[in-house]
């Protein structure tokens, strides 16, 4: 079964992603394509990236970083959750992307954005260009949750039926691009 990561990007205090990834980590475990790991950027505390050698050449010094590499190298397939910072997306994922190289390629990549009234569409735009650089391919089917603080109930992301249906639509592509890209890998 191919394995799912699914990065839970903001590492803010008090962040509106965790239940969203909760709810989708659950989304991706109900769909029963892939083997499903939760990797939150705020656990995983990547420092700014400071490795002395280009990510493609691979020779890490830092331990968080040569952990990072082994995480993202078993992977098949990615779902980012993330919220939007001032148009744009959020420095730990540009961090956490930068980090590696050869490890993203050849894999599909899929968004849960959640925000206000644009529900972080403008920060899946700013990383799908990004990361088409390190051969990432990133998915068109998205779930983007508008006004994530009105969303929440108790804490929690409950989802309903315009957002199970994206997530269903999203995984079964990215199903069928994780299959394709694997003869590239």
């Amino acid at each position: 079964m191919p394995r799912l990561g699914v990065v839970l990007v903001s590492v803010r205090e008090g962040r509106a992603g965790e239940p969203v990834a909760q709810w989708f980590v659950e989304r991706a475990k109900d769909h029963g394509s892939f083997e499903v790991e939760l990797l939150d950027l705020k656990a995983i505390d990547l420092p700014i990236l400071r490795e002395s050698n280009h990510p493609r050449v691979q020779k890490y010094t830092e331990p968080k970083t040569q952990a990072w590499s082994k995480t993202i190298a078993a992977m098949d397939a990615f779902v980012f959750v993330t919220p939007e910072y001032n148009f744009s997306m959020p420095p730990s994922l540009v961090n956490a992307l930068d980090h590696l190289y050869h490890e993203w390629s050849y894999k599909p990549a899929g968004f849960v954005s959640y925000g206000g009234v644009s529900g972080g569409l403008r920060s899946v735009q700013h990383a799908k260009s990004m990361m088409t650089t390190f051969k990432l391919v990133p998915m068109v089917e998205a779930v983007s949750v508008q006004y994530v603080a009105k969303a929440l109930v108790d804490g929690k992301f409950p989802g309903g039926d315009p957002y199970d249906k994206q997530a269903k639509a999203m995984l079964d592509e990215l199903l069928r691009w994780t299959n394709a890209l694997r003869t590239l890998r």
